[in-house]
């Protein structure tokens, strides 16, 4: 942050919102005082937003060079103020009359579901329509960009570009190969392009190709469907593609077809087509491609966690500036109760000392069960449960894990009894 009292403030403010993710900023600050203070912060025009992000980042890198393999997850999310029409440089969204912005974050996992964080953030409002405007693809293609960075400062770790069908862009395909794909990419494909020298389209090529193998996995469930076993045969193919210029190099990519056989009846079956620039011949090789693109779910948890569990779209901010440092501050606080639930989920027996303060466990076990934390620190996946019960999560056999919202709901409780805790210490201490 370039001054040790701005960085002490920053932290302070970001332990004061954690402990009260959905609270208004004047409540988590808990005093007049603290929240002049935090709103000075948030309105110091000589502080980037990314200057906010930049340690947690530098953490986040760390932590990717302990695994072989990370992918980077981007999207877009809109965060809507259309409630709060005085806020200055709010752009439309999807028409005139609902204002806010856009956030296109990366966000660090590894192949099998571990958040390790942000290390970026792309914002922008949108200006009227009238008006020239940026060009809104360069999110996918910079995001691109900056990942290949990342990969180039650690040699040790291989990034995988992980995007929806809104990354499927020539230009990215090209910038990745222009820099000799320092980082791989894996985007599901929007466009049925056509082949060089062919009369075939990519899409109808790959599906007339002889299958690899098949796959099966549980699909998870989102809000239009439940969680249900999926088969899928994999398809593989290099391709050339198409130049769209003369001038342009040849561009090879390598499509991979899921295509789900034989689902419920009613229900759409499930397929991707999938771009990657590695080279696919074997089932293992399409499979772990799946694998890897299906992780693309936990940003989309995130921006609800980020949403929903921080409510960063009732912020209460004059400034366009303002809300944008203070959504850094909410994305190092959205991806900690990620990283709660992914950690959790893959390494359950862990000890919880590894995520939670003692001061929390050791609150959370007290209220709990009414007595004495043990000596030996309990489990992740059992601190989890416990925590998650204060939210609302009934553990159950038939309930499976707890989910984000019941462990963030619970987390937030478990602070407050972490203060209480401490503060009981220390009256039994005095007198």
């Amino acid at each position: 942050m370039g001054d040790a009292r701005r960085t002490n403030r920053l932290i302070k403010l970001t332990e004061q919102l954690a402990v009260q993710p959905q609270a208004s900023l004047p409540l988590a600050a808990m005093g007049w005082g603290e929240t002049k203070a935090a709103y000075r912060l948030l309105g110091n025009e000589a502080i980037e937003p990314l200057d906010i992000l930049k340690g947690h980042a530098d953490r986040s890198l760390e932590r990717a060079q302990a695994h072989p393999v990370v992918l980077g997850l981007q999207d877009t999310t809109e965060l809507d103020f259309s409630s709060q029409p005085g806020i200055a440089g709010l752009g439309r969204l999807n028409y005139e009359a609902r204002q806010g912005f856009y956030v296109h974050p990366t966000l660090l996992v590894t192949p099998d579901g571990q958040a390790l964080g942000v290390t970026d953030a792309w914002m922008w409002s949108r200006k009227p329509k009238d008006e020239p405007d940026i060009k809104e693809s360069l999110r996918w293609i910079e995001g691109y960009g900056r990942l290949a960075d990342l990969a180039e400062q650690t040699p040790g770790t291989r990034f995988v570009y992980v995007a929806d069908r809104e990354g499927d862009l020539r230009d990215l395909l090209e910038e990745a190969q222009r820099r000799h794909h320092a980082a791989d990419y894996l985007i599901r494909a929007r466009h049925n392009r056509k082949l060089a020298d062919e009369d075939d389209k990519l899409w109808d090529s790959v599906a007339a190709s002889s299958p690899l193998g098949q796959i099966e996995f549980t699909l998870e469930a989102n809000g239009e469907r439940k969680a249900r076993q999926v088969r899928q045969s994999l398809y593989a193919q290099r391709v050339t593609l198409k130049r769209k210029r003369k001038t342009d190099s040849d561009l090879s990519v390598t499509i991979i077809l899921a295509q789900e056989d034989n689902p419920p009846e009613g229900v759409e079956p499930i397929v991707w087509r999938l771009l990657t620039n590695r080279l696919i011949d074997t089932l293992e090789q399409a499979a772990e491609q799946v694998d890897w693109y299906r992780r693309r779910w936990l940003i989309e948890i995130f921006f609800r966690i980020l949403k929903t569990g921080c409510r960063v779209e009732k912020l209460q901010l004059s400034e366009i500036d303002r809300l944008q440092r203070a959504l850094m501050i909410y994305l190092i606080i959205a991806w900690r109760i990620l990283h709660v639930v992914t950690l959790g989920q893959q390494c359950p027996d862990l000890p919880c000392d590894v995520v939670f303060d003692p001061e929390e466990w050791q609150a959370a076990w007290i209220v709990k069960h009414r007595s004495q934390p043990p000596e030996t620190t309990p489990s992740l996946n059992d601190m989890i449960r416990i925590i998650a019960g204060f939210g609302g999560f009934l553990g159950r056999k038939s309930d499976g894990q707890p989910g984000p919202k019941a462990i963030w709901e619970g987390m937030e409780k478990v602070r407050h009894y972490a203060v209480g805790l401490e503060i009981g210490k220390a009256v039994f201490a005095s007198g």
